[in-house]
């Protein structure tokens, strides 16, 4: 099998950044976006560009003629900044993503023979509890007023994950800040810069073993003590 990686959602934040360190590692990179306008600027990446949308009929047979060796799932729909009048509809939107998306995904995957599958979720909906949070800590419940849809699009793409029958990693990103997020500054409850979130799932292709782990800076609320040890992570990674 090639030395491949399938990157799904390869424009967006984190895909940007984690392109660049995967070329940098030698791999071959394909890599996934809906609009053919953003392909000129994953070629100047070094990645080879594929627009296609996690839900097109064309997904498996895409991913089977690459045979990628790892597959990252790293698709969100959210606005630019989270801009408010534009949320409820996209948190509709991400949820059936991370259902019906990364079912797509994952078989695809599975089809095309692929090793290890890593993919993100997010580490700040636990629920109320003892802080700093782990990995094994419950989650807000699925009836959440706010959250509740996002809580089951998180539990369904966990689930699919962990349960296919390759090595199935989950990060759970803390809150996004820097370049292609909208904020320049981190915010409470476990923030996390896009360079140190890129380079967490770049460090998981080779150090991860199958799981949970939460990636976010350790300002008290979620404990990153695995993604640390495990992964010889750090959250203050930045790209030259």
């Amino acid at each position: 099998m090639s030395k491949c990686v399938f990157l799904a959602g390869a424009s967006g934040a984190i895909g940007r950044r984690l392109a660049p360190l995967l070329v940098a590692d030698g791999w071959r990179v394909v890599g996934t976006t809906r609009s053919a306008d953003k392909a000129p600027l994953l070629r100047a990446m070094g990645v080879e560009p594929v627009v296609v949308d996690v839900f097109d009929a064309a997904l498996r047979e895409i991913v089977a003629g690459v045979r990628p060796e790892v597959v990252i799932h790293q698709l969100t729909d959210l606005p630019y900044a989270l801009e408010a009048s534009k949320m409820n509809d996209a948190l509709a939107r991400n949820a059936r993503l991370r259902d019906e998306g990364t079912r797509n995904l994952v078989a695809a995957a599975v089809r095309a023979g692929a090793r290890k599958l890593i993919a993100q979720s997010i580490g700040f909906i636990y629920a109320e509890g003892p802080t700093p949070h782990r990995e094994e800590d419950p989650l807000l419940p699925g009836t959440h007023p706010v959250y509740g849809g996002t809580v089951t699009g998180v539990l369904s793409l966990e689930r699919q994950v962990l349960e296919a029958p390759l090595e199935g990693i989950v990060l759970r990103y803390g809150k996004f800040y820097g370049p292609g997020t909208g904020f320049d500054a981190p915010s409470p409850l476990g923030p996390v810069h896009v360079d140190a979130a890129a380079k967490a799932a770049q460090l998981a292709i080779t150090r991860a073993q199958p799981g949970v782990y939460n990636v976010a800076e350790a300002d008290g609320f979620v404990q990153i003590e695995k993604a640390v040890r495990v992964l010889g992570w750090d959250p203050g990674f930045r790209m030259a």
